[in-house]
């Protein structure tokens, strides 16, 4: 016998228990949902109300705490195959538009999965391949019942479509429906189902992921950067398949050196970077617009910028663009080099000069380091500087071509070594120095943080406008001054038997040659103007009269005057295609009037007047102004500045310029 069952209201739906037997006319009770859900899931109030009528489910006894228990339950159980489902439908219908598989395959799949999922149903007027995911929604509190006849649906039911996967009939009311025993098998294998599903779908995206990774992170030279390949054996990077094959096998293909490299370490000039910048002759396997590209994620980043400039070619190989490189990130201003100025330079004056060059520039910068990577002059206080300002940010050497990047980086790590174990370490794998512009072709990451943070050294940024951009390569090694600079100075008395003509006129009406790649024509100055040339030895000066510079150039190109070295490439030569006229003031006669500065090569002073000549000074109240017109080739240009105060003799006519109290305050400091 049965016993009744007392009135429950719970919090989803009400019963209305009556004792004995009920539910003999067949009605199905159809849970109501809420107008935002997409369809209706079919609840077991139809089990429960059919089952509790009799008072007994599966030949057990039910109280009002049993059937709270077993809504809960049901709940529950709903709400976790509607989740089942709706993932294992969302990744069959990623996998479709993959192509992964088909539509009809999609299908199948889902009618295997309703085999487990009975309870739940899919909208009728909704194709597979267009239904929209989106709409599946958790199941959501249901709302008070209603009740139809089941007869009365039987009678007005279409038949099911082939598309219509799942029937919104329940399995069975009464006697017929499942026991507990069923519902929580089904559960499982539903469960079970997705499981295997989700596990495959993660299985794909992990090995979509590793085949990423291997394609990104791809190893390089330590020397160069150069991605490291086994194809191509003059190209950069190349190793050979054997060394390759046995570093990969031991996680060592950081430690391989490329055969470039190792032939730039031995002296061997060769060339990779062609295009706008790039150089003439050898082989070019990467343009200098590739380089600057692989330098343009640095203004989204955040990081520290130390930005270096050769003294020698202070213009040149500034980069007062700088910014569209870096963005917004602070900059550490290192001067290198320094050890090739004449002997005697007061540094302090070289110092104020760099500062007031910069501020003229206007590139705000945390510090200015006057610094030489050979004899270790001011790389302290770089390092100090470096660790001052780093934050745990990584830090980018950055400038132009052979600017003595690789030079300096060894410099630094070996200073940091002293006081950091990870800089000692780093030591081992530095990149390569050489004298060819473009040694270094991809950014090389060193370890040199004990603390955070990756030091970098990046590829130059290659110039159009600098020297080294128009001659041969085989020529380059010319360009680079490799001890401490010598001026040479016009007029001599002892230059090619012309000191009777120099003395009486001056360098009125002659052009000088500065080897093959410079020429200035003098064209008004005082009888007591020198010019003084700072530069490479290599270079040789010529001076003849200007009507006569044409057929000299023609007839000593590549033999007196070089570079290009060789008839042959001199014949190749375009020639000095730019001529820009000058015109320089100048109020102190006593001081140089101004630098006149060749982009890549070095500079030439200009003094209006020099007292070692011993010549009368009867025209210099007279003539205040310097005429000259000087010859590059294209597009090199030319730089007209304030003199450098280089020598004993710069000491003795700089002026330090008067600063306000706000000049003060914004002005970089300088450190040697």
């Amino acid at each position: 016998m049965a016993r009744g069952i007392p009135n429950y209201d719970g919090d989803d739906s009400s019963y209305d228990g009556a004792g004995g037997g009920g539910g003999g006319n067949g009605s199905q009770c159809i849970t109501q949902r809420s107008p935002s859900a997409s369809y209706s899931f079919p609840h077991f109030d139809s089990f429960f109300d059919s089952s509790l009528n009799r008072g007994t489910i599966g030949d057990v006894f039910f109280g009002t705490d049993d059937i709270k228990d077993t809504r809960e339950l049901t709940y529950k159980g709903d709400v976790l195959e509607s989740f089942l489902t709706e993932t294992a439908m969302k990744s069959l219908r990623r996998q479709s538009k993959k192509g992964s598989i088909s539509n009809f395959g999609s299908l199948m799949a889902l009618k295997t999965l309703s085999s487990f999922l009975s309870p739940l149903s899919l909208p009728s007027h909704h194709n597979l391949p267009n239904f929209n995911y989106t709409s599946l929604n958790i199941y959501r509190k249901p709302t008070p019942v209603s009740c139809k006849s089941t007869q009365s649906q039987a009678q007005t039911q279409m038949p099911l479509s082939e598309p219509q996967l799942l029937s919104s009939e329940p399995e069975g009311t009464g006697a017929a429906a499942p026991t507990r025993g069923d519902r929580f098998l089904e559960r499982q294998q539903v469960d079970e189902a997705a499981k295997l599903v989700i596990n495959e779908i993660k299985k794909s995206k992990k090995k979509t992921k590793k085949v990423l990774k291997v394609n990104t992170a791809v190893a390089s030279c330590y020397g160069c950067g150069a991605p490291l390949q086994t194809l191509e054996m003059d190209a950069p990077g190349y190793v050979d398949t054997d060394t390759y094959e046995l570093k990969k096998k031991h996680h060592q293909l950081r430690t391989i050196l490329c055969g470039r490299c190792r032939l730039l370490s031995h002296g061997h000039m060769i060339t990779a970077v062609g295009g706008n910048g790039g150089y003439h002759g050898g082989k070019q396997f990467v343009s200098a617009d590739e380089l600057r590209e692989k330098l343009s994620h640095l203004r989204h980043e955040k990081a520290l910028i130390v930005k270096l400039v050769d003294i020698v070619d202070f213009n040149g190989s500034f980069l007062s663009r700088v910014r569209d490189l870096t963005g917004a990130n602070p900059i550490i201003l290192v001067v290198t080099k320094i050890d090739l100025l004449p002997k005697g330079t007061n540094f302090n004056c070289v110092g104020d000069w760099v500062v007031e060059a910069t501020t003229r520039k206007k590139l705000n910068v945390l510090s200015v380091h006057l610094t030489s990577s050979k004899s270790l002059v001011g790389i302290a206080g770089v390092a100090s500087e470096i660790q001052k300002e780093k934050k745990g940010r990584d830090v980018y050497i950055l400038g132009s071509a052979n600017v003595g990047k690789s030079a300096f980086i060894s410099s630094l790590l070996k200073m940091m070594a002293q006081r950091d174990p990870a800089a000692a370490a780093a030591q081992k794998y530095k990149p390569i120095q050489s004298a060819v512009p473009g040694t270094t072709l991809g950014p090389i990451q060193i370890n040199a943080f004990l603390g955070g943070g990756k030091l970098y050294d990046t590829p130059g940024v290659h110039l159009h406008h600098r020297q080294a951009a128009v001659v041969h390569s085989e020529d380059l090694p010319v360009l680079a001054p490799q001890s401490r600079l010598i001026g040479q100075s016009f007029p001599s008395a002892s230059k090619n038997g012309m000191a009777g003509k120099f003395n009486a006129n001056g360098l009125n009406g002659f052009s000088i040659f500065w080897g093959g790649l410079v020429r200035i024509d003098i064209l008004k100055v005082l009888p007591e103007t020198c010019l003084t040339f700072y530069g490479p030895k290599k270079l040789q000066i010529h001076a003849v009269p200007t009507d006569e510079a044409d057929e000299f150039y023609k007839k000593e190109l590549g033999v007196l005057l070089t570079p290009p070295t060789g008839k042959d490439r001199a014949d190749e030569w375009r020639g000095l295609e730019t001529v820009q006229q000058l015109q320089l003031n100048f109020e102190d006669a006593e001081r140089p009037a101004s630098d006149v500065a060749i982009s890549g090569l070095g500079w030439i002073t200009i003094e209006a007047r020099r007292k070692s000549l011993g010549i009368s000074d009867n025209l210099v109240e007279t003539i205040k102004e310097l005429h000259l017109a000087v010859h590059v080739p294209r597009p090199v240009e030319i730089f007209v500045r304030p003199s450098i105060p280089v020598g004993k003799a710069g000491a003795e006519w700089y002026q330090y310029r008067e600063l306000t109290e706000k000049e003060e305050e914004i002005r970089p400091k300088w450190y040697f």
